[in-house]
């Protein structure tokens, strides 16, 4: 699957609701594996620290799958006006694709569609923890 469709897979989940005060499905990611599948998911901001980033939500399907290796991965957010934005993972998503699969520090990340780093670029110190 090449990059630019892995962004529109991401995109075409992007159904937000509200809830309360709380934004849920407002953004979507879309992974490739090793084995070429592709697993996707969506956030729920939450109160309380319940929530949960899209790219844990990915990733917890693809290891229900059990699947461990990231070959690609990609989060997209519309903005206000309605055009997809590309989102960095968090550092808690960084930490997460880290500790799934030592491999896992190769993984591409798209940051715009024309610009894409390894996971070990965004985390130039993962040598630290092991």
């Amino acid at each position: 699957m090449t990059n630019k469709k892995l962004i529109q897979k991401a995109a075409s989940l992007i159904r937000p609701v509200k809830i309360q005060n709380y934004l849920i499905g407002d953004v979507g990611c879309a992974l490739v594996t090793d084995k070429n599948h592709i697993f996707v998911g969506v956030c729920a901001d939450l109160c309380s620290g319940m929530g949960f980033c899209a790219e844990k939500a990915a990733i917890a399907a693809m290891i229900t799958e059990g699947e461990f290796k990231i070959k690609t991965i990609v989060a997209v957010w519309k903005n206000e006006k309605g055009e997809n934005q590309i989102l960095p993972p968090c550092g808690s998503c960084r930490e997460l694709i880290r500790q799934v699969h030592q491999d896992n520090l190769q993984t591409a990340i798209i940051l715009k569609t024309s610009e894409i780093v390894k996971l070990e670029v965004l985390l130039p110190h993962h040598n630290w923890f092991g």
